[in-house]
């Protein structure tokens, strides 16, 4: 006697299901990234304008960027009134902190925002809601 034979089974997969909630945009990612690189944010917040998620980021990366304008213009400020008191180099140490926690700030968002999340601020990115 022969075994029947059986074919194999179709190599179809489905497709995956459409979104909950709103239209999610393909590059996503790469929204949210650019949404928090200083001038970039307009990128996001001009193109991908059905997905609300990558519009909140893309408001969240404007906030911090004038903020970020705001506490440089202050920085300037203050080094130029130290600089007539001599105190030395103490505006580079500033300059260089503010540098380097802005980065940080930077990177946290996209951190955050990439993994699906949101990086609130207290006192900041409640102003991102607000257009």
């Amino acid at each position: 006697m022969s075994e029947p034979s059986v074919p194999p089974p179709p190599s179809y997969t489905p497709p995956p299901p459409p979104p909950a909630s709103g239209t999610v945009s393909p590059n996503r990612n790469l929204m949210i990234v650019l949404s928090y690189i200083w001038i970039l944010f307009l990128v996001p917040l001009l193109a991908e304008k059905n997905d609300p998620e990558v519009q909140w980021h893309a408001k969240h990366g404007a906030v911090i960027t004038v903020t970020e304008i705001i506490v440089w213009i202050a920085v300037w400020i203050l080094s130029m009134v130290t600089a007539f008191v001599h105190l030395g180099c103490a505006g580079c140490f500033l300059h260089l902190g503010v540098w380097i926690a802005f980065l940080v700030l930077r990177i946290l968002c996209i951190m955050k925002g990439v993994s699906g999340q949101r990086f609130i601020i207290p006192g900041i990115s409640q102003y991102a809601d607000r257009f």
